[in-house]
């Protein structure tokens, strides 16, 4: 294949991952924006809580995300038992893992007050996550799952599921946040509640398609589900702890900032959770470009393809440099009309959040290539079934480098919300310079191997 012909392979895949990505976004963004609506304390505590259980999430993902390149994989050498062992374990690690979790969102006060956030902030986020941490369960399946169908070149079922959840999503929240259509008024816990109705329905969408879609039935995902593989289950195990580590390395760093922010003010806190938003939308274009370059690597490295990984991953990367450019040019020209979706026109706090939030989204034009160069080399990797190195390699550069200097630019240097953004924006760009050429290295060998 060409370069233009990959180019044209991973938008097809992609774009449907991209649609699937953007709207698990808009249902973070829909929380945000009505619980900005409704109040500041309220959107400070939901922002902390929305924070605390993606953290907690993302520590189960790396298992789900592992069956991607695995799948993959198995399905470019048409091995359907394979296939169906890996998801399927993976989706058993994920049952333990949702079990083991469920502590941390109960007893999350204890855990927020240790990390210095404002005791009320802190107790209303309790009241969401003990709601909304129930949807650890349906969350991390429905990665699997949703790993398991892109492998296979069904993203499309993906895209219908988040939508689907979206839309559910909204009206639950103008319900039960608001207390609209005689439902009553609960604020937070409303959102919560649709928070995890939102993740019951996704996950159920996409477990039916799975077991009863076309040409899935040769799969057999389902059947005998309890009979364990240990076999399987270790290699999804090898594979994916690394990821989970990695995940949880960048989480972490996303939620050290947010902490950092709460001990400047719950306006600051507001602000950046609102920026964070606007910011995530635009990167899970990267993400979903990520998963699909994970596929396409994955299928040229099972079928010892060294031309495919390259042009493969130039494909990948020329796209998510596209996007990068369009997204600067959209912060610099909207970040004020952008941040103030986020909050109540009659909020006298308005004015203070947006100017907040525009200083915040100015230092993102640098943020923005950072995260979008380290999550296209990740996925690129993964491809590889590469998880180990890149482990170590992504913890010193957000842990050793990005938190250390968030805090100095911070706090000490006095730059505030703008110092920490800047922090995280360097560890970030630092862990995508070393991981990019860590697949050129890995590709390079591969492409000596099969010429000799």
């Amino acid at each position: 294949m060409t370069l233009a012909e990959h180019i044209r392979a991973t938008l097809k895949l992609g774009l449907p991952l991209i649609g699937g990505q953007l709207a698990q976004t808009f249902i973070g963004v829909t929380d945000t924006v009505m619980m900005g609506w409704y109040g500041v304390e309220e959107l400070a505590a939901v922002a902390l809580g929305s924070s605390y259980f993606h953290l907690i999430l993302i520590m189960g993902m790396g298992f789900s995300l592992a069956v991607m390149p695995m799948v993959a994989a198995a399905a470019a050498r048409d091995d359907a038992v394979q296939v169906r062992r890996v998801t399927r374990m993976g989706l058993w690690i994920g049952l333990i893992f949702g079990a083991a979790a469920l502590p941390l969102f109960w007893f999350s006060e204890a855990i927020l007050l240790e990390a210095r956030q404002d005791p009320q902030v802190a107790a209303d986020a309790q009241d969401y996550l003990r709601i909304a941490g129930l949807a650890i369960w349906p969350g991390v399946l429905l990665i699997a799952l949703r790993s398991h169908l892109s492998a296979l070149d069904r993203p499309g079922i993906v895209l219908w599921a988040w939508l689907g959840g979206l839309v559910l999503n909204a009206f639950m929240n103008w319900v039960l946040i608001f207390g609209n259509l005689g439902a009553p008024e609960l604020g937070l816990k409303g959102a919560a509640i649709a928070s995890l109705g939102t993740h019951i329905l996704i996950f159920a969408i996409l477990a039916l398609y799975a077991a009863r879609g076309p040409d899935m039935a040769k799969y057999a995902l389902f059947a005998r589900f309890w009979r364990p593989d240990p076999q399987a289950m270790a290699q999804v195990f090898r594979l994916g702890a690394p990821i989970a580590v990695t995940l949880v390395s960048e989480a972490g760093l996303f939620m050290a900032t947010m902490l950092l922010m709460g001990w400047i003010g719950t306006l600051e806190l507001a602000a950046h959770g609102i920026a964070l938003q606007i910011i995530s939308v635009t990167f899970m274009v990267h993400i979903g470009l990520s998963s699909a370059a994970t596929i396409r690597v994955g299928r040229a490295w099972s079928l010892g393809d060294p031309t495919g990984l390259r042009r493969a991953a130039w494909a990948a990367l020329l796209l998510s440099g596209l996007m990068v450019a369009a997204t600067i040019v959209l912060l610099i020209v909207a970040a004020a009309p952008l941040v103030g979706l986020f909050v109540d026109p009659t909020d006298p706090l308005r004015p203070e959040i947006i100017a907040i939030g525009v200083s915040l989204l100015i230092v993102a034009c640098f943020f923005q290539l950072a995260d979008a160069a380290q999550v296209m080399a990740l996925g690129l990797l993964r491809g590889l079934q590469d998880t180990t190195v890149p482990m170590l390699y992504a913890f010193v550069a957000y842990w050793i480098v990005g938190v250390p200097l968030a805090y100095i630019l911070g706090f000490p240097l006095g730059f505030e919300g703008e110092g920490i953004w800047a922090g995280l924006a360097i560890g970030l760009a630092g862990a995508g310079l070393v991981l990019i050429l860590r697949y050129r290295n890995l590709s390079a060998r591969a492409a000596f191997a099969a010429k000799a």
